[in-house]
């Protein structure tokens, strides 16, 4: 059974909001336990901040209890509005609490997604997004809450990674000391640092790898000429 829940913010008054309010608040985790009524407060970050959101809510699961819930802006005035999709979060286990959250811009493009994977009620995985495409994934793979593996993407397929497998790391400074590179999504190339000094002390190389990447390198090089 599919559910919709429409909350329309009046037109009229879309002037007086602020363009630029962000549309999400993201509560505390006291918040998270709260119970209003016998319901689990869901910590739902796909609000409405002011006049001219819509949020719609969808129940996927059958259910009957809404696990989607989309979060759209008004963008242009009079014959020009139009709803654009700025935040979209998920229950992806049926606990009643958001666990996947992605943002976009104004133009509708995803811009960030907080992750809860293991569904502790912290986020362990962040996904940034240039043009609509992964830029970069940061991941807490071990759940002391900070962020120890860092996979960069170009042209959206990870090129490279970056992790802190001594756990050194703090919130104010990444301390990776290992450093892997990436071709056709694989790994062709990983580097250690082994004393902690920040720089590498042992490269390992799948070598066949990187010749025949090279080489079908040259040849597309060749045939586009």
């Amino acid at each position: 059974m599919r559910y919709a829940l429409i909350i329309v913010m009046s037109l009229t008054l879309v002037g007086c909001g602020s363009k630029n309010a962000e549309p999400v608040t993201s509560p505390g985790s006291e918040d998270m336990e709260a119970s209003t009524g016998g319901e689990v407060y869901d910590a739902g970050r796909c609000m409405p901040p002011g006049p001219g959101y819509e949020v719609t809510e969808y129940d996927t699961s059958g259910d009957e209890v809404p696990d989607v819930r989309k979060l759209f802006k008004t963008m242009g005035e009079g014959s020009l509005a139009r709803l654009v999709l700025v935040c979209r979060e998920a229950d992806l286990n049926g606990d009643r609490r958001k666990d996947i959250v992605r943002l976009y811009t104004d133009e509708g493009r995803p811009k960030r997604e907080d992750a809860d994977r293991d569904f502790d009620g912290r986020t362990d995985e962040v996904t940034h997004f240039a043009e609509g495409r992964v830029r970069l994934q940061e991941l807490d793979t071990t759940g002391n809450g900070l962020i120890d593996t860092k996979i960069f993407y170009e042209g959206g397929q990870p090129m490279r990674a970056e992790r802190d497998t001594a756990n050194r790391s703090t919130a104010a400074e990444w301390k990776p000391d290992r450093w892997e590179y990436f071709v056709d999504g694989r790994t062709v190339r990983i580097g250690t640092d082994v004393n902690g000094d920040g720089k590498v002390d042992r490269w390992d190389r799948d070598e066949e790898r990187l010749r025949n990447s090279a080489l079908a390198k040259q040849e597309a090089e060749a045939a586009s000429q």
